[in-house]
């Protein structure tokens, strides 16, 4: 009987395996709320946390400590460059929708291609931050690529945008369940939407990614 508990807690089993993806998430999970508390820093946060589900995906062993913080560190600048843009346009986006919602006239119908644009832009933000963590290069090269990868199968671009942002919707949509929610989100819950996109984008991000550990090239 002592064997058989022993071999179902071995971190080899099934449950030691299970559990120990569970810890890896939660530890990323908990770096990523610390790193993005002052919220201007999310976007490196985000890459970082990215970092780690997709070498998870990947069958690498990764820190959730010293590898967040290692792709902190060297997406920082980018990642600064990427959420500022990225709240720049939200900010624009919504304050335009605000003003053409109580416009009357045909312009009250700019509001329609003002949804186009911030969901197209929302779109290429979603796979401009796992292109960041899996690959290497300068901007605008990492904007053509989270452009063909988003291009290249639109039906996922739209569930990965989905993702990222449906989950926090609901969240606000229920707020008789947000202390529960809020606990869900403290544990685990950006790191569970950064594995289910790198899950979703893995396959075709797989083509170009060196099969052993190494520094990443660009597709």
């Amino acid at each position: 009987m002592r064997e058989k508990i022993a071999a179902f807690l071995d971190n080899d089993s099934a449950f030691g395996r299970a559990m120990g993806k569970c810890g890896l998430l939660i530890g990323a999970n908990l770096m990523f709320l610390v790193f993005s508390f002052p919220v201007i820093t999310a976007g490196p946060a985000f890459i970082a946390l990215f970092t780690i589900t997709l070498k998870t995906l990947r069958g690498q062993d990764v820190s959730p400590v010293k590898e967040f913080w290692r792709a902190f560190k060297a997406n920082f600048r980018q990642g600064m460059v990427i959420w500022l843009i990225f709240l720049v346009i939200v900010f624009i986006a919504v304050t335009d929708v605000r003003f053409l919602v109580d416009s009357t006239g045909f312009l009250k119908y700019f509001k329609y291609m003002v949804y186009f644009v911030s969901g197209f832009a929302l779109v290429i933000f979603v796979h401009l931050l796992p292109v960041t963590a899996a690959f290497n290069g300068k901007l605008p090269r990492l904007l053509a690529n989270a452009f063909y990868f988003a291009a290249k199968n639109p039906a996922r671009a739209l569930f990965c945008a989905a993702l990222f942002v449906g989950p926090m919707i609901l969240t606000y949509m229920d707020l008789r369940r947000l202390p529960l929610y809020a606990f869900l989100w403290v544990m685990c819950g950006f790191s569970l939407v950064a594995l289910a996109i790198s899950k979703c984008l893995i396959k075709d991000f797989n083509r170009f990614l060196p099969e052993i550990e190494n520094d990443p090239e660009e597709p």
